[in-house]
């Protein structure tokens, strides 16, 4: 761990600290006025990885309901026979409902003397819980003679236990839509270890597709997010949400970047797309579920649009090739802002939303550092010029700087996006990054996607303590910074089993989940603790006799002949509520032991003696959180007193610390 000493840094430790503990100073000057603090600079961003959306925040429970997850296999599906009963299951590309229907699942019953049907596992098992009324719909037909009662159930996987049941009536002829409500009782103990099955009573062939199974929903939306997973984002209290992301914008290829047209109206009309991390996306959550996902926790959308580069190094080059892919950006632009009047405005009406969404920002592209084409200024100017025609309105977002990437940009952007991910060392190392921007020449930054990535699946104390260091400097410099969001945002921790494919494809993250538990991380809370407790101007903070810290020598600084060099070991920033004269003292311990630090507030008028503390601390580095045991960090808020215009507060080892205290200005004379 990077808490760890070497004989030389020790000197360097201890001579920074012989003042004594009571040396360390932080001065938060009232007199000079801070910088105005974005109102957006916390978010969220999302993308589909790590099951982010199917097998997570996307309510459905079914896996692989249309079937075009594998073409050799039926996976998460398996054919039911008991108590006598004969029958076998395939897929079956010649029964096609329409153009996104168009592999169904075949169960052949051979012998109906017994129980024979169809069973999913779900994402990692259906998730039961006591009184709960999932809303279970299939397509289905079958061949003659096969008119009759179905079977729904949910039941645990060696089919004794019936958690809850229910019919639905298969008429004769053609493909019908079947929908019925499966209520549990209040005496069902909660499990994952449940599967969702559609049992026949007659010889013959069924054909089942578009297989869906829903529990309620974060607002009741019937396409709608799992509760808890919102409720964990809602108390974030972010400020606007960017996506599809991320790697899941671009794709693989040209024909695998995220489809937003195909992600419009019902399900039946959606055919999914193939993903970047080694699973299909359903597409279930489509562009407008996005929008709807804002609007449900009173936040901005960030849109980003295609812009004609993928992971795989195709491109398209600015000029003819590019002009459909803008005009594609220009439509989805108008799908979310445009009036009932426009045509695309229309369509999101007749999707169930006529009143337009509010949007102020639009990325193009992502990560376009990665081209080394040197085609991303053209496509950029070509996005840019046709999006400012037509909404100027609108700040477009780069993912090139030239003062970083060493790119040409014909348009200067209004503001670049900047990706960071590092262990919590570098985070800490580099965590004033911002504080000598040219504030004339450099455009506004977001910070699209950052994280320290320590800790698996989700990460530990010691990536939380890296990115409060590195929040800090953001907050400290929030009149550049104006946006941040970090990523990835999600993580569906089960292990890779004998059916199912891994959950995970790139720790560290924010939260994790199973199917029916989830919880935060220790950088979960620290971002929570610093979007919620946060002014609207920053106050200008002098420290002296700061700790430091050093990491062991590594191999390469052996061979080179220089040890690394130590860095703060205490990181802070202050904020205030200008019009309730509140205000927010952050100080990040990185350091093991308790650090006493006197705290005074230069200029100040009067000082409230009580106030409130916040506290995130763990016992070491390494530890964290878990399905099993989901609060063994968490802030612990308490009262405090003694406060004056200078103070004494000891700030806990391994900690992110909120002091909340009110003050007053001086009158001037």
């Amino acid at each position: 761990m990077k808490k760890t000493f070497t004989l030389a840094a020790l000197s360097c430790f201890f001579m920074a600290n012989n003042l004594s503990a009571q040396s360390v100073k932080l001065t938060l000057d009232m007199t000079r006025p801070g910088v105005t603090v974005s109102p957006q600079l916390y978010g969220l961003m999302t993308e589909e990885i790590n099951h982010s959306y199917d097998g997570g925040l996307y309510a459905e429970l079914i896996r692989n309901r249309i079937f075009k997850d594998n073409p050799q296999a039926a996976e998460g599906w398996s054919a039911v026979t008991e108590g006598g009963g004969k029958g076998s299951i395939v897929l079956d590309e010649r029964q096609v409902i329409n153009d996104a229907l168009t592999v169904s699942l075949k169960l052949t019953v051979d012998n109906a003397s017994g129980r024979v049907g169809v069973a999913n596992e779900g994402y990692w098992g259906i998730p039961v819980k006591p009184q709960t009324t999932y809303r279970a719909s299939f397509y289905a037909k079958g061949s003659d003679g096969t008119d009759g009662p179905l079977t729904v159930s949910i039941e645990s996987n060696d089919g004794v236990t019936k958690y809850a049941t229910g019919q639905i009536n298969l008429v004769k002829g053609s493909w019908h839509k079947y929908q019925v409500q499966l209520t549990t009782s209040s005496g069902v103990q909660p499990t994952t270890k449940a599967r969702f099955v559609i049992s026949a009573g007659k010889t013959g062939s069924y054909w089942f597709n578009l297989v869906s199974l829903f529990p309620p929903t974060y607002n009741n939306r019937p396409n709608g997010n799992r509760i808890d997973i919102m409720q964990l984002m809602a108390e974030m209290k972010p400020s606007f949400l960017r996506f599809p992301g991320g790697n899941f914008l671009e794709g693989d290829y040209f024909s695998s970047r995220f489809p937003w047209k195909e992600t419009l109206g019902p399900l039946e009309q959606r055919p999914g797309h193939p993903g970047c991390w080694r699973y299909r996306a359903s597409d279930g959550m489509g562009l407008l579920e996005f929008l709807e996902w804002c609007e449900d926790l009173k936040i901005e959308p960030l849109l980003a649009v295609y812009a004609g580069y993928s992971l795989k190094r195709d491109y398209i080059p600015a000029g003819p090739l590019l002009k459909p892919l803008v005009q594609d950006a220009l439509d989805e632009i108008e799908y979310v802002t445009g009036s009932v009047n426009t045509y695309w405005g229309k369509k999101r009406a007749e999707d169930g939303h006529p009143q337009p969404f509010k949007l102020n920002y639009v990325e193009v592209g992502n990560e376009d550092w990665f081209d080394h084409s040197g085609s991303y200024d053209g496509r950029f100017t070509q996005f840019y010029d046709a999006i400012k025609a037509k909404y100027p309105q609108l700040h477009c977002i780069s993912t090139i700087d030239e003062n970083r990437n060493g790119h040409v940009t014909t348009r200067k952007p209004e503001m670049v996006d900047e990706h960071y991910y590092r262990t919590a060392w570098q985070m800490e190392e580099d965590a004033a990054h911002y504080d000598k921007y040219d504030r004339a020449k450099s455009p506004k930054i977001f910070v699209g996607e950052w994280a320290t990535r320590e800790g698996r699946p989700t990460t530990n104390m010691n990536a939380a303590l890296g990115d409060a260091a590195w929040m800090t400097g953001m907050e400290r410099n929030s009149d550049i910074v104006l946006k941040s969001c970090y990523a990835p945002l999600f993580v569906n921790v089960n292990p890779q089993t004998a059916t199912a494919p891994v959950g995970m494809q790139w720790p560290s993250d924010l939260i994790g989940y199973d199917a029916i538990t989830s919880f935060g991380s220790p950088s979960y809370y620290a971002q929570k603790m610093f979007s919620t407790y946060i002014g609207n101007k920053v106050v200008p903070v002098a420290g002296e006799n700061i700790p430091m810290q050093t990491r062991a020598a590594t191999r390469r600084d052996s061979t080179a002949g220089t040890l690394p060099k130590p860095i703060a070991a205490m990181f802070y920033v202050a904020t205030r509520n200008t019009k309730t004269g509140m205000i927010y003292l952050k100080v990040v311990n990185t350091t093991g032991t308790p650090q006493a630090v006197n705290i005074n507030l230069k200029g100040a008028g009067t000082v409230n003696s009580s106030g409130t503390i916040v506290v995130l601390k763990g016992n070491k580095p390494e530890d964290t959180n878990s399905i099993d045991q989901p609060k063994n960090i968490v802030p612990v808020t308490s009262k405090i007193s003694g406060l004056a215009k200078s103070f004494t507060r000891t700030f806990d080892p391994y900690s992110v610390t909120v002091v909340q205290l009110q003050a007053k200005l001086p009158v001037k004379k």
